[in-house]
């Protein structure tokens, strides 16, 4: 069961307790904040996404969705709820999916300075074969003959191991932002490693992919994908 949510649209700061719900302020149900993205307001009126959930001030909570953030904005629910005029970026979806993405690759980067990655198609293979790999990295722009046999492979071990089976295969990165997160050149293919640095990445990219992916319908599901 969730905690008690707030009874006002703009929470008390930016801090929320595990368990924590609030009222998304398009589809006015209680989800639990992992399921949402906070909106602040800048010193100088602008709507900002706190998509870390650290910017100070009151904020709401939008439905983790693209489509109900666009919708949101459409229906001027910003300045309602902060009961003033806000500036909007032309298009807060589209900027909220930019500052999302960013976060991913922040979280790739602290991967890599953990070891918690391992680039190269061999490499990657290798892991796969024994076993090491919980996640797979594929640049959106590789090669599909190298995509593919990687996760033919990697099909071919969750078979053996049904674990496997709900670990993602993330292809929503070009090589150059890749290449940018790791520090290291030509990266398309990436196996990721159990280890904490790995676990945030893993659990950014998840809402990012909620974001992109979920229309906001009426539910209370966990965030997890």
């Amino acid at each position: 069961m969730f905690a008690t949510s707030e009874t006002t649209d703009l929470d008390r700061g930016p801090r929320a307790k595990p368990g924590s719900a609030r009222t998304c302020v398009v589809s006015r149900q209680v989800k639990g904040t992992d399921e949402l993205i906070r909106f602040v307001l800048s010193p100088a009126g602008e709507v900002v996404p706190d998509v870390r959930r650290k910017l100070p001030g009151r904020g709401l909570w939008v439905s983790l969705s693209r489509t109900m953030v666009a919708e949101a904005a459409k229906r001027g629910l910003f300045a309602k709820a902060f009961r003033r005029a806000v500036m909007l970026p032309p298009d807060l979806a589209a900027q909220t999916d930019i500052l999302l993405a960013r976060s991913v690759l922040d979280a790739l980067a602290m991967v890599g300075k953990a070891g918690e990655i391992v680039c190269g198609f061999g490499k990657v293979d290798d892991a796969i074969a024994a076993g090491e790999a919980v996640a797979l990295i594929h640049a959106s722009d590789g090669a599909d003959d190298g995509i593919r046999k990687l996760d033919a492979k990697w099909a071919s071990a969750a078979g053996k191991n049904p674990q496997m089976a709900d670990s993602p295969r993330i292809q929503g990165f070009k090589t150059d932002e890749l290449d940018l997160a790791l520090g290291r050149s030509n990266v398309v293919h990436a196996a990721l490693l159990s280890g904490p640095a790995t676990k945030t990445f893993l659990s950014r990219w998840r809402t990012l992919d909620r974001f992109r992916t979920s229309d906001g319908a009426m539910d209370s599901k966990t965030g997890s994908n």
